[in-house]
């Protein structure tokens, strides 16, 4: 059996492999989520720069984003080269399904800030959908590893993405539900 470190780097390595549409959809998937990152991060550092105290929930959420980024980054190596192929007979549709559901749920909650009464149901869906959705895929990843298929990078992004992905959005709701502490005061100092 080889290293993890010999694996890691023979699979990140195939991204030399990339086509121009691989590295199209590769930057427009990272970018998006580095832009989630950024922006859930920027938002809590301004208010933070600005006196508001966020309640650690509220920190979690850019951290859980930036895990979640980091496993994707590595994981999409492996699905616009070695595993393009197979995740045609349907794990795609399944991670169209899934990133629709997350994006969903990410902007419902956001607008839920002004809207709870109406909103927060239709973005409660959305992100159990997107957890559902995610445990269909992971049963694909396991099959696909067990009959050999799969190697243990793409399963290992694959915990890095469900730890991501788990803490941001249990600590984005546990925000909401606590009343969305500092967004109020954030708000104030950026029009201020």
């Amino acid at each position: 059996m080889t290293s993890y470190l010999s694996d890691f780097l023979v699979y990140v390595g195939r991204i030399r492999e990339f086509t121009r549409r691989d590295w199209a959809v590769y930057l427009t998937w990272v970018g998006l989520m580095l832009g989630l990152v950024f922006s859930t991060g920027g938002f809590v550092l301004f208010g933070h720069a600005h006196g508001v105290v966020f309640p650690p929930q509220a920190w979690l959420v850019p951290i859980g984003a930036a895990i979640f980024t980091v496993s994707i980054s590595v994981d999409t190596i492996g699905h616009r080269t070695i595993y393009k192929e197979i995740l045609r007979q349907g794990e795609r549709l399944v991670h169209h399904v899934t990133i629709f559901c997350g994006i969903g749920s990410c902007i419902l909650l956001c607008a839920a800030y002004s809207l709870p009464g109406a909103l927060w149901i239709p973005a409660m869906v959305l992100t159990v959908l997107s957890f559902v959705y995610s445990m269909i895929d992971e049963g694909f990843h396991w099959r696909r590893y067990m009959t050999q298929k799969s190697d243990r990078i793409e399963m290992w992004s694959h915990v890095g993405i469900l730890i991501g992905h788990s803490m941001m959005m249990l600590a984005w709701w546990h925000w909401f539900f606590g009343g969305y502490q500092g967004v109020a005061q954030t708000l104030v100092a950026a029009v201020g």
